[in-house]
């Protein structure tokens, strides 16, 4: 890096500077043009009010300079001023100019006009200087005010009519229509008012004389000039105005010149005399003395000051020719009657050199870019001196040795170019000292010092040391292994330098690059995306392309060989003898074979390289190992002695082929010969050593299979068990607890627990072993109604079956009939027997039917007492399902006596009292019936004998 800063010595004359206190307002309205660049300068111009609030819009400048909003940020757009006050503000972001502070023109321009103020918005990329000059409007915000409140004037009364009294002029700092544009004298009878313009523009009033005067009749006259502007709304300002009638004065002062010159030093003292005015009276005595004024000293005063006596005018502030180069104003003489006159000074300003040059920096680009081309502006300046003349002449210079250059093509502007070819790589920044000189005596001058970087620009590609590399990896290696690393040089800076690799888009057996390999764009790390196969792919070549992160990146293309290295992976395989699985091939061996005679060859290949592929042969397993031998090279067998009547007809040689790998690889073959001279002898090869082969899909299948019927069967034999124990216990449950309903007569019906009847009935019923488990049959009693009992013991119903209907028809039973009222009756208003067993003949049986011969109900038997124990374990299963136990004393019992088909046995109608009951016998002659036996339980059950079967 190397800095350079020039410096000049300064050879001035330090004690006539004077510091600078003003600062320029005008602005170049030139077009700038620049050498290898494409600079734009516009000159626009606005007008707004005065006294406009901040952020009060100015106009959209991005729209009239044909810009869009995004040009002004990235060109970095600004507003350069030379003045300390900044009264304009750009808004990038919209594209505006807005008012940055309050204006008043009064305090800009005084009374210039047109006023206005200069500026110029400066843009990079390309570099753009565009001049902005913006116009202020005078607003009526300012009344016209007299020098003196009040003017008192004293007249003669002889004073002849058409005699002027100079009132002089009032001051509006409005400029324009807003300025003063008429005087109006209050209404009287002796005087009128008339107004006049003196050269400079500048409005003035006469009081003329009308009527003579007449003292002893007015010796006062009060009266009130008005100053009107045109502004809107419209100011004024009053001054009063005191006329005081006297003896006779006839004549007015007179000025021996109507123009008074001077010229003084801007450096000039505080007062160093300008010019003395003189004016004359014909007038004797009193009337005779005149007194000088200045007609608007408002401004004047605070400059010169003027003796009232002698006329003397001297300077009293402070000089700068640089803010005033001249100054007119006006002088009045008056004598003591009020009649005068007036004249003009005009004082001019030498300029002296007391203002050194000012560098101000319009655009300043740092970094330069390496690669800019000559003449590429990199600043633009203004060198301005506000002295004129040979002290305001400026001429800039930069070192030599510096590859930059100042030209000019506008006055008091340079811009700062490229001379010569720029590189980072060599330079990184400059340090460049302007010096500006003006031509002045003592010569004045001033230095500016700018820095510069140089950015760098991505003009180097990456390096690599060699245009191509080899590697070497062995085949079978683990996916995502490392098999190179890549390393570039770039010269370049930062992002320009940063390199990242990528591999081109090649293929390689069909198949992309990029499935094989992949590398990573930081590291430039190869891996191995999948295990290498030597027998499918040797080598491969990869080109790899290193880029840096520049815009447009650059790029250099790298090969990379891979070389795959061979592994002993792969056995050998036999191709001949071809093994097949369902046949045996034999090789013919004729008995009159001789020594060293050529029965086969075994033929096998590896597909590995080098030694791993060399094979060699031996002779494993043979029937007859002295009959024959393998070569060790090629695999001929061959027969080592004479084959003889002994020798066997089935041969079986098996035969290991190795290569020289390491570890070493092998593989088997197994070859039948048949030492015969015919043909059949082979057939007895078929099915010898024929092995069968099973095929593991088929066998997988089959285990399923085997496994899913074996599954449901033990599914069934479950279900199957379930169902058994299900209905053993409903079994149990119904042949110790099976209600029976009681029959009824026609017009009775009984619904159960849920039906019309008050009390749910329990009944113990006594079943033969083959009566169907728990299903209760209909009886073939003629005339006898009985119930059937569902098994799920959820409703009941009452059936009338007759024995012809349901033997010949089978038709379903009638469904339950609805109860009758008469159940309701007491049980000693029933019909029915009362008290009394029912004889067999009024229940229909015929002769010879054995009855009871006591009422019933009568005392239970003994087979009943033992029905009655075992069902007493069941009886709280009974009693919750069927309800509570029917008690007799709430009316009678109307049971009668049930039959159970296919058993002999009766079901007893009362627990308590129990006559013995038989069955009723065939129509010729029926047998006593037997007494019930009890229900067997589980822990009675057992088998029957021989006698119970009997």
């Amino acid at each position: 890096m190397i800095g350079i800063t020039v410096r000049t010595r300064l050879i001035a004359n330090q004690s006539r500077r004077q510091p600078l206190d003003h600062i320029f307002v005008w602005r170049v309205l030139f077009i700038m043009t620049f050498c290898y660049i494409s600079d734009i300068s516009t000159q626009i111009r606005y007008s707004i009010p005065e006294e406009m609030k901040k952020g009060f819009l100015i106009g959209n400048i991005a729209h009239d300079l044909g810009f869009d909003v995004q040009r002004l940020r990235s060109g970095r757009a600004r507003i350069v001023s030379g003045d300390n006050t900044q009264y304009a503000e750009l808004k990038t972001d919209k594209g505006t100019l807005v008012v940055n502070e309050r204006i008043d023109r009064e305090q800009l321009c005084a009374e210039t006009t047109p006023c206005s103020f200069t500026f110029e918005i400066i843009l990079d990329n390309p570099m753009e200087l565009h001049h902005v000059t913006v116009e202020i409007l005078d607003i009526n915000d300012h009344s016209p005010a007299f020098t003196k409140e009040q003017i008192i004037i004293e007249i003669s009364e002889s004073v002849t009519p058409g005699t002027r009294f100079l009132l002089g002029s009032a001051h509006d700092s409005d400029v324009g229509v807003n300025g003063i544009q008429d005087y109006i004298m209050s209404p009287n009878d002796n005087f009128i008012l008339k107004q006049h313009a003196r050269p400079s523009g500048v409005k003035y009033a006469e009081m003329v004389l009308q009527r003579p005067l007449d003292r002893e009749k007015y010796s006062r006259i009060s009266l009130v000039v008005t100053a009107v502007d045109g502004g809107n709304p419209q100011r004024s300002g009053n001054v009063k105005i005191e006329v005081t009638v006297l003896d006779v004065n006839d004549n007015a002062p007179v000025f021996n010149q109507s123009v008074y010159r001077a010229i003084i030093a801007e450096n000039a003292p505080e007062g160093t005399q300008i010019t003395i005015v003189n004016a004359s009276d014909a007038d004797n005595g009193v009337n005779k003395i005149v007194s000088y004024s200045f007609a608007n000293s408002k401004i004047i005063d605070e400059i010169f000051k003027i003796n009232e006596s002698t006329g003397v005018v001297t300077l009293n502030g402070v000089l700068d020719y640089e803010k005033t180069n001249k100054y007119e104003f006006d002088i009045e003489a008056k004598d003591q009657g009020g009649l005068g006159d007036s004249a003009k000074v005009i004082v001019e300003l030498i300029d002296v050199n007391d203002n050194a040059p000012v560098i101000s920096v319009m655009s300043f680009s740092s970094p330069v870019s390496e690669d800019a081309p000559l003449g590429t502006t990199v600043a633009i300046l203004n060198v301005k001196d506000l002295d004129s003349g040979e002290n305001g002449q400026v001429r800039c210079t930069v070192d030599r040795n510096m590859p930059f250059k100042l030209q000019s093509s506008l006055r008091h502007y340079y811009t700062l170019v490229t001379d010569a070819a720029l590189d980072r790589e060599r330079v990184v920044e400059y340090n460049i000292t302007i010096t500006a000189t003006d031509s002045g005596s003592p010569a004045l001058s001033s230095q500016k010092t700018l820095h510069f970087k140089i950015s760098d620009v991505n003009d180097n590609p990456p390096k690599f040391q060699k245009s191509v590399f080899t590697t070497y990896i062995t085949e079978n290696n683990q996916p995502g292994v490392s098999i190179f690393t890549f390393s570039a040089q770039d010269d370049d800076w930062n992002q320009n330098a940063r390199i990242s690799y990528f591999l081109n888009e090649t293929s390689v057996g069909g198949a992309p690059v990029s499935s094989l390999i992949s590398i990573y764009a930081d590291s430039g790390v190869v891996h191995a995306l999948r295990a290498f196969d030597y027998e499918q792919i040797q080598s491969l070549q990869v080109i790899v392309k290193a880029q840096d992160g520049g815009s447009p990146p650059l790029s250099t293309n790298v090969t990379l060989d891979i070389i795959i290295q061979d592994q002993n992976d792969n056995a050998p395989q036999i191709l001949y003898p071809v093994q097949t699985g369902g046949s045996v091939v034999a090789e013919i061996v004729p008995r009159s074979a001789d020594v060293g005679y050529l029965v086969t060859k075994v033929v096998a290949v590896d597909v590995d390289s080098g030694q791993n592929a060399w094979l060699s042969y031996k002779l494993q397993k043979a029937t007859d190992r002295a009959l024959f031998e393998v070569s060790l090279q090629n695999g001929e067998i061959r027969t080592v002695r004479q084959v003889n009547d002994k020798d066997a007809v089935k041969q079986k040689l098996t035969v290991v082929v190795e290569d020289n790998g390491q570890p070493s690889r092998s593989a088997v073959v197994t070859i039948n010969l048949a030492v015969a001279d015919s043909f059949p002898v082979i057939s007895e090869f078929t099915n010898s050593g024929h092995t069968n082969q099973y095929d593991d899909t088929l066998t997988f299948y089959l285990v399923l299979a085997l496994a899913a019927v074996s599954f449901l069967f033990i599914t069934c034999v479950v279900v199957i068990i379930s169902v058994k124990i299900y209905r053993w216990r409903q079994s149990r449950l119904y042949q110790s607890n099976l209600p029976v309903i009681p029959y009824y007569p026609s017009y009775y019906a009984d619904t159960g627990v849920t039906g019309t009847l008050p009390h749910a009935y329990n009944y113990e019923v006594c079943m033969a072993t083959d009566s169907r488990k728990s299903e209760c049959k209909f009886s073939t009693l003629d005339g006898q109604s009985v119930l059937v009992v569902d098994p799920s013991f959820t409703e009941t119903m009452q059936r009338a079956m007759k024995d012809k209907n349901f033997l010949e028809n089978r038709e379903f039973p009638e469904m339950q009939k609805p109860p009758n009222p008469d159940w309701r009756f007491p049980p000693n208003q029933r019909p029915g027997p009362s008290g009394a067993g029912v004889r067999p003949d009024e229940a229909g049986a015929g002769a010879g039917v054995i009855a009871g011969t006591g009422p019933w109900p009568n005392p239970p038997t003994e087979a009943e007492q033992l029905q009655a124990l075992m069902a007493a374990a069941n009886a709280s299963e009974a009693t919750a399902t069927l309800g509570p136990r029917y008690n007799l004393q709430y009316g009678q019992d109307y049971r009668q006596n049930v039959y159970i088909p296919g058993s002999t046995a009766t079901l007893t109608p009362n627990p308590q009292q129990q006559v013995p009951q038989q069955a009723l016998p065939p129509p010729q002659a029926l047998p006593p019936a037997e007494a019930p036996k009890a229900a067997q339980t589980p822990a009675s059950k057992k088998k029957p004998t021989k006698k119970d079967k009997k």
